[in-house]
């Protein structure tokens, strides 16, 4: 809160939020600012940057959205608060970002183990999920315009990752919460740290691993240029990005422009499942002729991962009312769809 009150300040001083606030309230067209931690030039910032310029085309220009990437205004961690306190107007980062508001975020951000492809996920959000997500994001004062996906992350090693008994003892690269959860259940030693330092501590040997990205994205961070084992077709994790913006901005839409947001996003989530399929492809193409393996696990494996991730959603699911309502939903659906017995 302190570094937002700053932020806040700053942006004063700057004139940002005069123009913000001074421009918000023209009949059209209605400007929106929203930030993204993705860089201009990655599969999701492109997206992004395409997002918006789709929500000026679908709304004939009454809602101009200036889509702010790496983090230009705010810190990413802080990218949902600075839009339900109206510092900005959107966040387009993800709900793993902020599962320290309520544990039920984990449950939109990522869902691990849990999903083998982006469809599957994104199917959960149109049977209700997104509704069900809004109840919660709602009392945050924002609402959730819709998600996209990328493909299924891979996991980088400079030793073998052939099967669920190589994660004993593996020191590795973690983001925090459930993640890192189920990995020490099944003897793994996750180690917490941003994503900018991977490639240095994998450098170092602080790490023989890291769970960064998709195999694309592990490829152009360098990480084989050390690691020579990759987890491919990836399964274990797979993030949630959200457009989600301030209630009291949504709510100050009109019918035809909030349609305009949903069908922008609608537009670009399958576009980014097949740019990110694509990129994987030729990655994993590119890494097998230099020497890199690529170790698709059995189903057995597989099975056994998604069983340790079970039992921590449960544990999850008993954090708050809301992560238990998110929980029994995944579940109803998995088991409707046959992704779960």
């Amino acid at each position: 809160m302190k570094k937002l009150t700053k932020t806040l300040t700053a942006l004063a001083a700057t004139g940002f939020l005069t123009f913000t606030t001074s421009q918000a309230f023209a009949a059209d067209p209605t400007p929106l600012q929203f930030q993204t931690h993705h860089n201009a030039s990655s599969l999701q910032g492109k997206a992004l940057l395409r997002f918006a310029d789709l929500v000026k085309e679908y709304s004939d220009g009454t809602v101009q959205i200036e889509m702010h990437t790496s983090s230009s205004v705010v810190n990413s961690n802080e990218a949902f608060e600075a839009s339900s306190m109206g510092i900005i107007d959107g966040d387009a980062t993800g709900a793993g970002y902020i599962t320290g508001k309520n544990p039920a975020f984990q449950f939109y951000g990522d869902i691990m183990g849990g999903y083998s492809t982006p469809e599957q996920l994104l199917g959960w959000y149109k049977d209700g999920g997104l509704d069900l997500a809004n109840e919660l994001y709602h009392k945050f004062n924002m609402h959730l315009v819709g998600v996209f996906i990328a493909t299924p992350e891979s996991l980088s090693s400079t030793t073998p990752l052939a099967g669920i008994n190589d994660l004993k003892g593996w020191k590795f690269r973690s983001p925090p919460g459930m993640e890192s959860e189920i990995f020490q259940k099944l003897g793994a030693g996750p180690v917490v740290m941003p994503f900018g330092e991977v490639f240095t501590a994998m450098s170092t040997g602080t790490v023989s691993g890291a769970d960064a990205s998709t195999l694309a994205v592990n490829k152009k961070l360098g990480l084989y240029d050390i690691a020579k084992y990759a987890t491919y077709p990836g399964f274990h994790s797979m993030p949630i990005e959200h457009i989600a913006i301030n209630l009291e901005k949504w709510n100050a839409l009109n019918d035809t422009q909030q349609k305009a947001m949903q069908d922008a996003i609608a537009t670009i989530a399958p576009e980014v499942i097949a740019e990110s399929n694509k990129l994987d492809q030729e990655a994993a193409k590119e890494l097998t002729e230099a020497g890199v393996t690529l170790e698709d696990w059995s189903n057995e494996d597989r099975l056994a991962f998604r069983k340790a991730a079970q039992d921590v959603w449960a544990d999850w699911a008993t954090r708050s009312p809301e992560a238990k309502a998110a929980y029994d939903a995944h579940i109803a659906y998995m088991k409707k769809n046959g992704i779960l017995d």
